[in-house]
């Protein structure tokens, strides 16, 4: 009896948190209020990776902030492939001053390698533990900025990760042995996207066995693929309810590797999910934020990170393609993501910051703006800006 009144009494308690963490968090992250000039979204959107770049005492990029909190510390992953982004951001806007900050990141990543060529997991004030797919996204920053500036040190830092993943690598094509703690690696088919890094680097610098690792990873990578398109074995916390972002992440670097070595395999595969995503986002682009296996959702929240890669994707499709589905499925989902991205917020830790989920007490990023889904609505907004020059050499390059 004692019992069932405690279970009780804490029920009550979990209810108030929450109610009261809708009342008083998530009054605090506002949606566009009708406003979807995308110029503007997307200037809010680059201001606010600078003040996240420049909120520490490094040139990392912030992880982030939860709601009515300040900047947090850097995060050596998502800094690493915010560095592409702002590359094409510096070219789309002709601005010097985010390609320096591209350097500058990619000289932070140099000076937080870990000793064997990993990157770490986590954030950076935390002990350092090696990382495959950290690893992965980081590659996709050196190489980007070694092809800019030529400078041998960005090649050396790759060339070190790019050895430590091959030496990580099961013969099967996956990483059991050096994933985060925080994945569970028997369910890491989305750490493709980490191979999509080491197959830049392979081919960049001249490497086959890296560009081997990077294809045995996405032919195993296949082999989880159901024939709706589905993958299983894809997801942090749920496989069986996967994350709309690490089934993104998948996708992104099937069609990565696919436009690397024409491997068309890679692509049709992606393809088949997409399109598959297409069916299921609704005519306001509200995509669910986890998927079961015959593609229904499976939550009534969005996962905004999500949304921003499939329109990545969608957009290297229609870019291979041409087809107009892709550059319709593009335009609905990121109408849906200016609606939701604040623009008007005094605080400019949450202001041009995009949240992880929508409603912000989604699971996904719970009441957090977080760098990385800054990051691909920048990569949205960009890609869809650049249809009328459609080229898929360029999308090729995305990070």
């Amino acid at each position: 009896m004692i019992r069932t009144v405690k279970g009780a009494a804490r029920r009550v308690r979990n209810a108030a948190t929450v109610a009261w963490e809708k009342q008083t968090l998530g009054r605090l992250y506002s949606d566009a209020a009708g406003n979807l000039d995308p110029e503007l979204h997307l200037r809010e959107a680059i201001d606010w990776l600078r003040r996240a770049q420049d909120a520490g005492n490094d040139r990392g990029f912030s992880y982030g902030t939860r709601l009515g909190g300040g900047f947090l510390p850097s995060y050596p992953e998502t800094t690493g492939y915010i560095i592409p982004t702002l590359l094409r951001a510096a070219d789309a806007r002709s601005n010097a001053d985010l390609e320096e900050r591209a350097i500058e990141a990619a000289d932070w990543e140099i000076d937080v390698q870990m000793t064997c060529g990993a990157v770490m997991a986590g954030r950076v004030t935390e002990k350092p533990r090696p990382a495959v797919f950290n690893t992965g996204q980081v590659l996709l920053g050196w190489v980007a900025v070694f092809e800019r500036t030529r400078e041998d040190r960005f090649q050396a830092a790759a060339r070190r990760a790019a050895d430590w993943l091959l030496e990580m690598q099961e013969p099967g094509g996956e990483w059991i042995r050096g994933n985060s703690p925080l994945a569970n690696p028997r369910s890491t088919v989305y750490n493709v996207k980490a191979a999509w890094g080491l197959c830049r680097a392979g081919i960049v610098f001249e490497n086959p066995a890296w560009v081997q690792g990077a294809l045995r990873n996405a032919e195993q990578a296949l082999r989880h693929q159901t024939d709706n398109g589905w993958f299983s074995c894809c997801c942090l916390t749920d496989p069986d309810r996967p994350l709309l972002h690490t089934l993104a992440y998948t996708l992104q670097g099937l069609v990565g590797i696919g436009l690397l070595t024409g491997r068309s395999e890679f692509l049709s595969a992606a393809a088949a999910s997409a399109d598959a995503l297409i069916r299921l986002m609704d005519g306001g682009g509200f995509i669910p934020g986890r998927i079961t296996a015959d593609f229904q959702g499976a939550v009534d929240w969005c996962c905004l990170t999500g949304s921003a890669q499939m329109s990545v994707v969608w957009a290297q499709l229609y870019g291979i393609t041409g087809k107009e589905h892709y550059r319709e499925a593009c335009a609905c989902v990121n109408r849906y993501l200016l609606a939701h991205h604040d623009v008007s917020s005094r605080d400019p830790a949450i202001r041009g910051g995009v949240a992880g989920s929508w409603p912000v007490w989604g699971e996904y990023g719970q009441y957090m703006v977080l760098n990385w889904a800054t990051k691909f609505f920048v990569d949205a907004l960009l890609a869809e800006r650049g249809f009328g020059q459609r080229s898929s050499s360029a999308n090729a390059v995305m990070g």
